[in-house]
């Protein structure tokens, strides 16, 4: 799912429905985006697979289930984690996750459909570990 989810926020939101993905880049915005199209349109697949598999006792089922699972993951990383859409919690210290948060920053630096960086969120450069383990006190614990 990850590298399906770059492919299409690579190729497909920043190429040709960059109209509806940029209001995820701008600053000033409501709570709702029109980017949130993306979660519903993913969902309701998601949901067409999980129905007809369960009709058709087949694998689209489990399709549907993992399309569902990485969906429900990436609202609590990134709508809630990072973008604190929701607030619940604040960044936890883990270096997976601080990575995850200072690449997906990175990737918002560009209000530009072509000068972005990090397309991914579960999967980030070796790099944004080793900025983090620099700003990690060595005898903190890692909190997840």
């Amino acid at each position: 799912m990850e590298m399906f989810s770059w492919l299409v926020h690579k190729y497909i939101m920043h190429g040709a429905l960059w109209f509806i993905h940029k209001t995820h880049h701008e600053h000033n915005k409501g709570f709702f985006e029109a980017n949130d199209l993306f979660s519903i349109f993913f969902g309701s697949i998601a949901v067409i697979l999980i129905v007809s598999g369960l009709q058709d006792n087949d694998f689209k089922l489990w399709v549907g289930v993992g399309i569902s699972t990485y969906g429900l993951l990436y609202f609590v990383l990134h709508d809630i984690l990072i973008h604190k859409r929701v607030k619940l919690w604040n960044m936890p210290k883990s270096l997976y996750l601080r990575a995850i948060s200072k690449a997906h920053r990175d990737h918002h630096k560009s209000l530009k459909k072509e000068d972005s960086c990090s397309f991914g969120l579960f999967f980030v450069s070796r790099h944004y570990f080793n900025l983090n383990k620099k700003s990690v006190p060595k005898n903190s614990q890692a909190q997840d």
